[in-house]
């Protein structure tokens, strides 16, 4: 039936632009999106945060160091920025399906040879390919959104997607957890291959295509260019995409070096750093979540501006304690918290500021973001673990994140230039 509704709508088009395929679905049919669409999305954070536990056992198991282990997550952080560059514009031009089953197949295998690394160079390699693959979930499923649904529609549609979004990195490492608890580090690969196995059925099967070809984008390379060359040229675009990725470095400076610190330096078990990894995400998420509550009386700015001053305070109080020891592991973990939270304030805000500036080409602005994000973040995870995988590394990195955040906000990005943003479009991106 949602294939019979989208093949109608697409030749339609012409007659009834108004109407997209969302605005016929029942709510069985919506609801069955949903599932189909979050679980594509939930891949992603699965694939980033399960084996997180397991990097100290893999620093062992490969005989190598925390540095190079760090640099599996970078790995895998490239895979998605750069594939978010190459599939974003790639589904535009062929369509949402054969990126989609051909991104899963990569993922498929790319996780089952990770089963089988034999050198954490290999490991290193197969996490860029699994990196690529949840690329096309990512794209691909925030594309099928925008092809059945605008206006409110969407903003409901997308922020139940952002829930499972949140979610997945809560419930990840404590999976991967428990998955330790009976198996090793490479049984947390073979259950990302399943995975992958069980989504490419299911989006094979349960996904039709969304794009019908007198939609499809044309002009080739040279047009994709031209759009990028658009965005660029756009400086409050510019710097609004440097604050997200700033404050996505600060936020992966702490999933790839917590599990070193939390595990080696207080002396938590897998189980124990499942808890306390989810405790972080629980206040990352819930903070997405009530600043839906607070642009009913604030703007995008300036919820934006006072979340990186405050993250910017709480991480300097990161390395205050981190330095000094001063009331151990639990003003460490407070002090966190309220980084991550303020980084659930900041995250969504610098986003919808940037696509409310280019309409026109949101797919590519869309792909340009996450990309930059995803490079930013990949570089964090190593730049931390250069200086060891103590807490004040840590910290100073993820300080550093959200006060160069600020700086570009304050400094870069002109305030008089940002005009407003669609509440529509505030909405859906938290």
């Amino acid at each position: 039936m949602m294939k019979q509704l989208v093949d109608k709508t697409g030749h339609e088009s012409a007659a009834a632009q108004e109407v997209l395929p969302g605005d016929l679905m029942t709510n069985r049919q919506r609801a069955q999106l949903v599932l189909v669409l979050g679980a594509l999305i939930a891949i992603g954070p699965l694939t980033i945060d399960m084996y997180l536990p397991a990097l100290p056992a893999i620093t062992a198991g490969l005989q190598t160091t925390e540095t190079a282990v760090q640099l599996t997550l970078t790995g895998t952080l490239v895979g998605l920025a750069l594939g978010q560059l190459l599939i974003g514009p790639l589904s535009d031009v062929v369509g949402r399906r054969v990126p989609l089953l051909a991104g899963l197949a990569a993922h498929i295998v790319a996780s089952v040879l990770c089963v089988f690394a034999p050198n954490i160079e290999v490991l290193g390699g197969l996490r860029v390919l699994q990196g690529l693959g949840i690329a096309a979930a990512t794209v691909v499923a925030t594309a099928v959104v925008r092809d059945l649904f605008s206006g409110a529609s969407f903003a409901r549609i997308f922020s139940r997607l952002m829930l499972v979004m949140g979610l997945a990195p809560i419930l990840a490492p404590t999976l991967g957890s428990g998955l330790l608890s009976w198996t090793d580090w490479r049984g947390v690969f073979a259950a990302l291959a399943v995975l992958g196995a069980l989504l490419i059925v299911v989006a094979a099967f349960r996904l039709p295509e969304t794009l019908p070809v007198a939609r499809r984008r044309h002009g080739g390379v040279s047009a994709t260019l031209r759009d990028y060359r658009r965005l660029l040229n756009d400086r409050a675009f510019v710097g609004l995409v440097l604050v997200a990725g700033l404050a996505m470095a600060a936020l992966f400076a702490y999933v790839s070096g917590s599990s070193f610190v939390l595990q080696q330096e207080y002396g938590l078990d897998e189980q124990q750093f499942g808890i306390a990894f989810g405790a972080g995400a629980v206040g990352l998420i819930g903070a997405t979540q009530f600043n839906v509550r607070l642009l009913r009386r604030y703007t995008p700015q300036q919820i934006l501006v006072s979340a990186l001053i405050a993250g910017t305070a709480a991480g300097l109080l990161l390395v205050m304690f981190a330095a000094t020891g001063i009331g151990g592991l639990g003003t460490l973990l407070a002090s966190l918290w309220l980084v991550l939270a303020a980084a659930g304030l900041a995250l969504p805000n610098a986003p919808a500021l940037a696509m409310s500036r280019h309409s026109e080409a949101a797919g590519t602005a869309a792909a340009l973001l996450g990309a930059v994000q995803f490079g930013i973040g990949a570089l964090s995870a190593p730049l931390a673990g250069l200086f060891g995988t103590g807490s004040v590394p840590m910290a100073i990195v993820i300080a550093g994140g959200m006060a160069a955040a600020l700086i570009v906000m304050l400094l870069v990005v002109p305030r008089a230039g940002l005009g407003t943003v669609d509440p529509d479009l505030a909405i859906a991106l938290h």
